[in-house]
């Protein structure tokens, strides 16, 4: 704008430092306001807020602080400037801070806004003081502040995290009857909240929990009634809750449907699946579902190959079981403690000791301590497959690794798997 001889205005000054913020361009921020000071612009209150609010944003607060007692030493600080560190410190979990510039606010005269109570109530919710976010909320109600979107999904989240799905569905329906212009989000920042599917998923999922499926799919049906499509995320939780109230039927059906509205599935949706799918007896499907997942280019995660190398033990399936562990570590996925674990007593319930003992040997070599439980299980296998001379060696090799005092105190009935 300089180099063809127009001087930018407040307004235009103002803005680049809050589009350079929103992209993380905080020094960039900087400059243009120090080049306001230099060029002698009338700096108003928005750009003051503005500059805290990239400082906020992105947890600089240090220099969020020195730009407010600059900003003090000039004007009069607003509702929005107390907002932007009331909401800061929420979000790093600074709650005496934050009730403290809510207090200061208050003596100075100030209001809050549905953004401050929004900031509060979040927060509160988030760290499980349930209570204190009511009494906010009641408080927010007396004063004639409107919610949004936010404020309804913070209380819904809270009361479902308390198992209060009663009160969660009070507040949801309270929600719908609220005006749309209020249900966005109040962020000079869109956060992504503009519709309130995020409240239909977080209330869908929390039915789920409590085994209450009907009303769970009777939410999502009420989503598309209304107009709002699911997400990805929906989906997710969808597929979850219905594998783990073991309707797998219905979470196939609910996958295809979700290709076909064209979502593609990632990672979280498939080992949902394939996990659901191998604890219900259909390890035929879990195994396709995989191949699709490898043959779209979807990596599959620990937890994916865990469920299918858990279900494939379940099953008498051995070397695919010992298959899948191998291409984890061919695959560079984190073969942890855990898939150690879960194969050895896998191993050993189906009596396979050399298998057994060599993942034993191979999770030792690479730095991991089996517990008391691998070991445990390994010995009974032992011994019940009359192995003695297997037994006296791996409870010898527990005392070494202080899993037992010494062999005398622990017959071979008395190490519980």
């Amino acid at each position: 704008m300089k180099g063809m001889g127009v001087t930018p205005d407040i307004v235009t000054y103002n803005t680049l430092i809050d589009e350079h913020g929103k992209h993380g361009e905080l020094d960039t921020s900087i400059s243009i306001f120090e080049e306001m000071k230099a060029a002698g612009c009338d700096l108003d209150v928005i750009t003051y807020n503005a500059l805290i609010n990239c400082f906020c944003k992105y947890e600089r607060m240090p220099e969020a602080f020195k730009i407010l007692h600059e900003m003090k030493e000039r004007f009069a600080t607003n509702v929005v400037t107390y907002s932007l560190f009331i909401d800061a410190f929420c979000k790093e979990g600074m709650m005496q801070e934050a009730i403290k510039f809510f207090m200061d606010m208050r003596l100075i005269g100030l209001f809050a806004n549905a953004f401050t109570y929004t900031s509060l109530i979040d927060a509160n919710c988030k760290l499980g003081n349930l209570a204190d976010a009511i009494k906010l909320v009641k408080e927010m109600l007396q004063a004639g502040v409107e919610f949004n979107v936010v404020t309804y999904k913070a209380l819904v989240d809270g009361l479902c995290e308390e198992g209060r799905i009663e009160e969660a569905g009070k507040v949801f329906r309270a929600m719908l009857k609220a005006e749309p212009e209020n249900l966005h989000c109040p962020c000079s920042w869109a956060c992504g909240i503009e519709e309130n599917h995020v409240v239909y998923t977080t209330l869908m999922d929390a039915y789920f929990k409590e085994g209450k499926a009907t009303l769970a799919l009777n939410l999502v049906q009420e989503m598309q009634d209304v107009g709002i499509s699911p997400t990805i995320v929906t989906f997710c939780a969808l597929i979850d809750g219905l594998c783990k109230l073991g309707l797998v039927k219905k979470a196939v059906n609910h996958f295809s449907r979700m290709t076909d509205i064209g979502l593609q599935s990632n990672v979280v949706v498939y080992t949902s699946l394939i996990d659901g799918l191998c604890k219900n007896n259909c390890m035929e499907k879990a195994r396709e579902l995989f191949d699709e997942m490898l043959n779209k280019g979807t990596l599959p995660d620990k937890t994916a190959y865990t469920s299918l190398i858990d279900g494939n033990l379940k099953h008498g399936n051995i070397q695919e079981a010992l298959d899948l562990q191998k291409r984890m570590a061919e695959t560079d996925v984190d073969l942890d403690v855990v898939v150690y674990t879960s194969l050895i007593l896998g191993l050993c319930k189906c009596s396979q000791v050399q298998a057994a003992r060599n993942l034993l040997s191979e999770m030792v070599s690479i730095g991991m301590l089996p517990d008391k439980v691998v070991y445990g299980s390994l010995v009974r296998m032992c011994y019940e497959l009359g192995n003695v001379d297997e037994v006296l060696e791996l409870q010898n090799e527990m005392v070494e690794k202080a899993l037992i005092s010494d062999i005398s105190n622990h017959a071979v009935p008395n190490i519980q798997p």
